[in-house]
């Protein structure tokens, strides 16, 4: 058989001794025990293959704005009333220009596969929309692209959104989002992104308990209404940060309804180390989900990137790395079978909440890979390795070379 790529000396996760792996039609034919021609063979010297890394959450219409923030958010309030301002001039090039540099930059860290939440409001329209739905087919050679219609600013006190967000579903967006702790009503809002999934059979992703304090819960209300609709398996939920407040029992009951309603959760590190604990004067909460409880009970949990350099989030690179980096930090989990989760985090865990088919490293999975300049899964947290080679269906889409010249060790010239 004639394979289209083979990669010689891959150091695959669960592996010990490097394998050499073939592909063929997009899709991994397995590893080879004897050479076998290709149209196209590197030898990638022993370093780590995963799968593609996963973006769950990130906002592409919504990056790269601080400098027109005027200073950074003191709170989550502050955050949504600046950005509600600078929305409204958002134009399709704007966005477009945006969302192609956080797109170049993760594609060339490894991200094979995205789930952007798109605004869709009466201060944006569908302008987002109009932006973001081209790029999907612009990229498609690189990176699959999952298109959220997401209402930010509320659907009950702002009831013309539920007619955009069913244009939106109508132009071609893959599922629907809500925030319902920024909204009038949150119970009746979450009652509406529901049916909007039913017509539209498309899943739902929300931003939820997003505080301090355990100040809304609706995670209560998606539980009972995800079950009700027989939608398990179809739900995402991120932040909950205010489980983060609640006495341990309390949260063993949460994270049971949660695992029970089969809804996966994104913790999103940058953003919610970032804003939440703005109000403490000492001993200044974390405010992240509680990830080891949900991995306890088999929840699969997501990291994301959620806002690159906005009023949300002043920093950002669009590298899922640098969260397991921080959630290493941030979560305490640093033990070595600890980290190999963070790894999964980015990885298998976000495959499983965007319903990927085929994805994995096993024959017959697609091959969307990445070479890592390292040899073990966790040296991806704790020493952020270079990115050497990214595999998207079969195809090399991106290469990086690395020269280090130490020059201070090189002799002095006599002058």
């Amino acid at each position: 058989m004639m394979l289209d790529l083979l990669l010689r000396g891959c150091r695959l996760p669960d592996a010990g001794e490097p394998v050499d792996l073939g592909i063929a039609e997009g899709r991994i034919v397995g590893t080879m025990a004897t050479p076998v021609p290709a149209h196209e063979t590197v030898d990638v010297g022993g370093r780590l293959v995963t799968p593609g890394l996963v973006e769950s959450h990130i906002h592409l219409d919504k990056a790269l704005l601080l400098e027109r923030a005027g200073s950074t958010a003191i709170t989550l309030a502050d955050a949504l009333r600046v950005m509600g301002e600078i929305k409204r001039g958002f134009t399709v090039d704007d966005i477009q220009s945006r969302a192609r540099r956080v797109l170049d930059v993760a594609i060339a860290q490894g991200t094979t596969t995205m789930r952007t939440h798109v605004e869709v409001d009466p201060i944006v329209g569908l302008v987002g929309m109009e932006a973001i739905l081209p790029l999907k087919a612009e990229y498609a050679d690189a990176i699959d692209l999952q298109i959220c219609a997401f209402a930010q600013e509320g659907i009950v006190r702002a009831p013309e959104t539920e007619t955009l967000l069913r244009r939106a579903l109508g132009m071609g967006a893959d599922l629907v989002g809500g925030c319902p702790y920024n909204d009038s009503d949150g119970i009746g809002q979450i009652g509406i992104v529901f049916r909007l999934a039913r017509t539209f059979d498309c899943d739902v992703d929300f931003h939820a308990d997003f505080s301090d304090e355990p100040d809304h819960l609706h995670i209560h209300e998606i539980v009972r209404q995800t079950r009700a609709h027989g939608w398990e398996g179809r739900v995402t939920v991120g932040h909950l940060t205010e489980l983060a407040a609640l006495p341990a029992w309390d949260q063993d009951a949460i994270v049971a309804d949660i695992a029970g309603a089969g809804i996966g959760v994104v913790c999103l590190p940058a953003t919610d180390l970032y804003l939440m604990g703005r109000g403490d004067a000492s001993n200044v909460r974390r405010g992240l989900t509680p990830i080891r409880r949900f991995l306890a009970r088999r929840v699969p949990v997501a990291l994301a990137c959620n806002n690159i350099r906005n009023p949300f989030t002043p920093v950002g690179t669009a590298d899922l790395a640098h969260m397991t980096f921080l959630a290493a930090v941030a979560a305490h989990m640093g033990a070595p079978d600890d980290l190999r989760e963070l790894v999964s985090m980015v990885t298998d865990y976000p495959a499983t909440l965007l319903r990927l088919s085929g994805y994995g490293l096993t024959a017959g999975c697609r091959a969307d890979l990445v070479v890592w300049d390292c040899e073990r899964v966790e040296d991806i947290a704790t020493a952020l390795p270079a990115r050497i080679l990214v595999v998207k269906n079969g195809r090399v889409t991106v290469t990086c070379e690395r020269r280090v010249r130490e020059r201070w060790r090189e002799p002095r010239a006599i002058l």
